[in-house]
């Protein structure tokens, strides 16, 4: 569903991607886990087409978007919940998530997304800036899938939200695969996060990929060293 090809991503002269490939099936989680500054917000904004490519290949269900712009991609399958959530702090949580429904006929909001989400459902008429950290993650991800995408990506979900909001999200992610069967990327440092979501672990330092396994074969003590500082 999502194919990354040998790609390469620079910031001016400093080459922050170097030959980046990865696959992601349908109705699969994959989890992309490094430290701060070793590329993994690099690689999802070059996914997203916020960063171009300087070589290789973006697929999405055999469609090539390597060149496309960030709506265009949105149009053909890609979900982006960025890091920090960036919703819209002064509209409504139902105003934020009907803003993901720009390509969708339907411009109402689906039962399932507030069934996911219940909290959003009876804060649907407040303000996106009034929620905490954990309901805002939640209505980012929320404004996100109703666009219907084939795969979601997902930048640092868990950062700066409290433990029992993490394991909430880490079930909504699990139901949507399955209500979906869609593919979600996400990027983490929180390895049990990883583990309760992801099918295969992804380790990225320096810009390229260094240690990969499936989570019944991850070794957490390896995992650990490359997140430990």
């Amino acid at each position: 569903m999502l194919n990354v090809d040998d790609i390469f991503v620079s910031y001016g002269q400093s080459e922050a991607l170097h030959g980046i490939s990865f696959e992601a099936a349908r109705n699969e989680t994959v989890a992309v886990m490094g430290r701060n500054g070793m590329g993994k917000t690099t690689l999802f904004k070059s996914l997203i087409g916020i960063l171009p490519l300087k070589s290789g290949a973006v697929r999405v269900d055999g469609a090539d978007v390597s060149r496309d712009e960030s709506f265009q991609r949105v149009a053909k399958g890609i979900a982006y919940v960025p890091q920090g959530r960036q919703i819209f702090a002064t509209l409504t949580v139902e105003e934020n998530i009907r803003t993901g429904l720009e390509n969708v006929r339907g411009k109402t909001v689906p039962d399932e997304i507030y069934a996911l989400f219940p909290v959003l459902y009876e804060m649907r008429a407040r303000k996106g800036g009034n929620l905490s950290g954990g309901q805002q993650q939640q209505l980012a991800i929320a404004r996100a899938l109703v666009s219907q995408p084939k795969v979601l990506l997902l930048d640092e979900p868990t950062e700066g939200i409290q433990p029992s909001i993490i394991k909430d999200i880490a079930r909504a992610l699990n139901e949507i695969r399955k209500l979906r069967e869609i593919t979600i990327v996400v990027s983490e440092q929180v390895l049990s996060f990883a583990l309760d979501v992801a099918d295969r672990l992804l380790v990225i330092e320096g810009g390229r990929f260094v240690h990969e396994s499936t989570r019944s074969a991850a070794d957490a003590a390896t995992i650990r060293e490359y997140l430990s500082v």
